[in-house]
């Protein structure tokens, strides 16, 4: 990130940690803002109780307004972050909004990481009703996201021996998965990239956990928001006690993207598969970029990729009912 686009950050920051109301003294002015991302896809910067982010270049002013509108709509509360009303502005063609800052889920403390509130999130986010708010919503954009790490990889790593392997993942998958075709399930309401880095507690520090991140929400099938642990389960990178419990406690609070009484994988076996190919994609792409062999966790979903291509084509997928 230039020095540019942080002072352009950092001013937006100061203005909404700034915004009329009742607030407590602002104990970072005088200070450096904090970055607290610095990506392609999402530049954030930090001053005090507020956060700014620049949105990636290239994004759809009507989808980005239409996503930051639902965010901030009343039968969101509780489920989403809530947008700060600061007015329109850019950096350098990219989009910047403003967020109240939370406390993100702890790297370093895996066993405290909140996966039955996520679980409970996702559901109530998927059981709101698309048309009691603002539109046209847009589609969700996981699928659109893992064709652009095929991209990604492409551009860095054709040549390392495992792309192909990705590939034939890559092209064992339906058209909707990658990017080619709408869903077959485009009715709800889904996050479209779902971890826990997309969590916050708010307020500060022990608020309850709300999603944030809304560049890839909009309507589609609410199973891809489940398929990153899916997929991390079926690599054998999620023990299974902690799939159980995610899973368990999405379908106590009623979430839609799987049956509640009957096997979870028909609907949840294209997007894990999907999400599989685009982790590994991306490690691929960042391996060589970083001119290292694939780690132990990156190795693991090439080796799932391995196994997603090789399957008989009467288990290629199922459809969603």
């Amino acid at each position: 990130m230039t020095a540019s686009v942080v002072r352009a950050l950092a001013d937006a920051a100061r203005d909404a940690a700034h915004l009329p109301g009742p607030r407590a003294a602002c104990r970072a002015c005088g200070r450096d803002e904090a970055v607290l991302a610095d990506r392609d896809d999402g530049a954030v910067v930090r001053h005090g109780e507020a956060v700014a982010k620049a949105h990636a270049p290239g994004t759809d002013p009507n989808g980005h307004r239409a996503r930051i509108a639902v965010a901030a709509h009343p039968r969101l509360a509780g489920i989403l972050l809530p947008p700060l009303p600061l007015r329109v502005r850019d950096v350098r063609g990219r989009p910047v909004t403003a967020w109240p800052y939370g406390v993100p889920v702890d790297a370093a403390d895996p066993d405290a990481a909140p996966w039955e509130d996520a679980a409970v999130l996702l559901a109530r986010l998927h059981r709101v009703q698309p048309a009691a708010l603002p539109g046209p919503i847009p589609p969700m954009r996981g699928p659109a996201k893992a064709a652009r790490a095929l991209a990604r990889m492409r551009a860095a790593a054709a040549d390392h021996p495992a792309a192909a392997t990705v590939e034939r993942a890559w092209g064992r998958l339906p058209a909707w998965a990658r990017d080619e075709a709408e869903s077959p399930r485009r009715t709800a309401l889904c996050h479209g990239d779902l971890h826990l880095g997309q969590l916050v507690r708010h307020p500060a520090p022990a608020g309850p956990w709300l999603l944030i991140d809304v560049d890839d929400l909009g309507l589609g099938d609410p199973a891809w928001d489940l398929a990153r642990p899916a997929a991390w389960y079926a690599a054998g990178l999620l023990p299974p006690e902690i799939w159980q419990r995610f899973l368990g406690a999405y379908s106590a609070a009623d979430g839609p993207a799987v049956p509640a009484d009957a096997d979870p994988w028909p609907q949840l076996d294209v997007p894990a598969r999907a999400l599989t190919v685009q982790t590994a994609a991306l490690a691929l792409a960042k391996s060589a970029a970083e001119h290292r062999d694939p780690d132990d966790v990156e190795q693991a979903v090439i080796d799932a990729c391995a196994r997603i291509a090789c399957l008989p084509p009467e288990l290629e997928f199922e459809p969603p009912s």
